[in-house]
């Protein structure tokens, strides 16, 4: 039986190396072929089944808040995590956002586009795992990757390395009794892997990390 799962859409951040876009439009609103970023993930999630979405928010607030609505308008249901003007990092914003998740639940990073197919996440069985993350080719700008991957079992050093992609499914307890603030994920991810407590698979489909001009204009030249 598929377990009911939320997911969660990490667009807090500034996009420093985006400006001067992203001084009047946040990050996620950045325009990907006629459609912004995060409309593309509300969209995709739905389809796969995720109607319950929690989004953080922080630069440039407002706008987001405007844009995203509560969610009806895309088919879907969604809840503002909202931050102080210091965004909280990745396991920062998800630790506040906890109340509003489930014991499991999807996230996928606002700033990236992909063609990933989120109903693998629905169904994927975590046993005893703390993390199951999404890993990609190194593209050229990220050469070195960031974890290792063995089966199905993602490790923090090895031969052959991969880039996260910033979609992973988490458990509640990987986040629970930590104090809220600014944290990073990697390092809680890193603790886990260490106990085998991290799974993965390999997404060779279509990704690209929004994270320059140049990447985004190849995007909307695709």
């Amino acid at each position: 039986m598929t377990l009911p799962m939320k997911a969660m859409i990490l667009a807090a951040g500034r996009g420093e190396r985006m400006r001067p876009l992203t001084d009047t439009t946040p990050k996620p609103l950045l325009e990907v072929r006629g459609k912004p970023l995060i409309q593309w993930h509300i969209e995709r999630l739905r389809d796969a089944g995720f109607n319950e979405l929690v989004v953080n928010v922080s630069w440039l607030k407002e706008k987001l808040v405007e844009f995203l609505g509560d969610g009806s308008r895309f088919g879907a249901n969604i809840i503002i995590s909202e931050e102080s003007p210091e965004p909280l990092e990745t396991a920062g914003g998800i630790i506040q956002a906890l109340p509003q998740l489930g014991d499991r639940f999807a996230v996928v990073n606002g700033d990236v586009f992909t063609g990933f197919d989120f109903r693998a996440l629905r169904d994927f069985p975590m046993r005893e795992d703390l993390a199951h993350l999404v890993l990609v080719p190194n593209p050229e700008h990220h050469a070195r990757g960031d974890f290792g991957l063995e089966q199905d079992r993602v490790i923090e050093n090895a031969a052959e390395s991969f880039t996260f992609s910033g979609i992973g499914i988490y458990r509640r307890e990987l986040f629970e009794n930590l104090d809220p603030g600014v944290r990073k994920l990697a390092p809680l991810l890193r603790e886990a892997m260490r106990v085998d407590h991290v799974s993965g698979a390999l997404h060779e489909g279509q990704w690209s990390d929004v994270g320059t001009f140049e990447r985004l204009a190849a995007l909307n030249q695709g």
